[in-house]
């Protein structure tokens, strides 16, 4: 379909990480293993906790849809990704670009949610013990569960609205290697101001709530641990948060670079490497983060193959 002397884009090119045949081949070793482990790791933690009776707690439901999350988060770019690693040109129609930026923002957005209701369930459990099964009661988790989904879904649509209010009739070539929408806005031919800083505003409010949720928890959190007299009892409290808090370091820190620092500041290729860090590593890194640092977890690892092994 024409418009005036161009051409209406039915497809984009993905330019991917690197053109080098070798690091291609690198990278597509690397990547699948990446994979494969984000994917075996992420169930077996999904698995661990349906199958544990110790683990049926609030803390262990978040973390299991966490690990949901993180499942569809890596799903959602890595394959394109790994797919590219063998191809000489990958290209995606329109509406499959649409369709995975908008499973990207709503997996994205989830887990922002997900970390900030398991931050507040940490607060509750450390600073009102007693109140803890009436303020974590099973409808406030489901509660907090609609609205992290809930909220990425409003997310989503409202990125994909941005998009879809673009017009692409010129050049093809995504230089990301998934169709993200800073270098979607860069290729349309009718630049809409409001498509390129609504996203920026969106994502900036959410990391902003959920960020504040989760400070303003573990600042009551820590006011409580530098009123115990027990040094045992504040290694007790602080480690059932630690895991929780490398993988929120490790999401904003990430997340806050590409999306809402200026992109004067960094490069094309700066951004490429940050947004592989939290599409790719972190869902892989999560399952080892709450799994090697949680001795609940360690346990319940244990007494399930421990199980298995006299079922066989």
């Amino acid at each position: 379909m024409g418009t005036g002397n161009h051409t209406m884009v039915t497809e984009f090119i993905i330019l991917g990480l690197t053109e080098d045949p070798t690091l291609c081949s690198i990278f597509f070793v690397v990547f699948l293993g990446i994979y494969i482990a984000t994917i075996l790791g992420n169930i077996s933690i999904i698995i661990l906790i349906r199958r544990s009776p110790q683990l049926h707690n609030p803390m262990y439901l978040f973390l299991s849809h966490l690990a949901f999350v993180d499942i569809g988060y890596s799903t959602s770019v890595t394959p394109i990704m790994i797919v590219s690693f063998l191809r000489e040109r990958t290209t995606i129609p329109v509406a499959g670009c649409i369709a995975q930026l908008g499973s990207d923002v709503i997996f994205g957005t989830a887990e922002c949610f997900l970390l900030a209701a398991m931050a507040y369930d940490r607060y509750v459990a450390i600073c009102s013990p007693l109140l803890y099964s009436t303020h974590m009661s099973p409808k406030v988790c489901i509660i907090l569960l609609v609205a992290s989904y809930l909220g990425g879904c409003v997310n989503a649509s409202s990125v994909t609205s941005c998009l879809l209010s673009l017009t692409f009739c010129g050049p093809n070539k995504i230089n990301h290697f998934f169709c993200d929408l800073p270098p979607l806005v860069k290729l349309s031919c009718t630049h809409i101001y409001v498509a390129e800083i609504s996203p920026a505003i969106s994502a900036g409010s959410i990391i902003v709530i959920t960020l504040f949720i989760i400070v303003v928890s573990y600042l009551y959190i820590l006011h409580l641990i530098l009123k115990m007299h027990s040094t045992e009892g504040r290694h007790k409290a602080f480690s059932t948060c630690t895991s929780h808090l490398t993988a929120v370091m490790l999401l904003y820190g990430t997340v806050t670079f590409v999306y809402v620092i200026p992109k004067s500041s960094h490069s094309p290729a700066h951004i490429k490497v940050v947004s592989v860090f939290y599409t790719v590593v972190i869902p892989m890194l999560n399952p080892l983060i709450y799994s090697l640092r949680n001795k609940e977890v360690k346990e319940a690892m244990r007494k399930l193959m421990a199980r298995t092994h006299w079922s066989c």
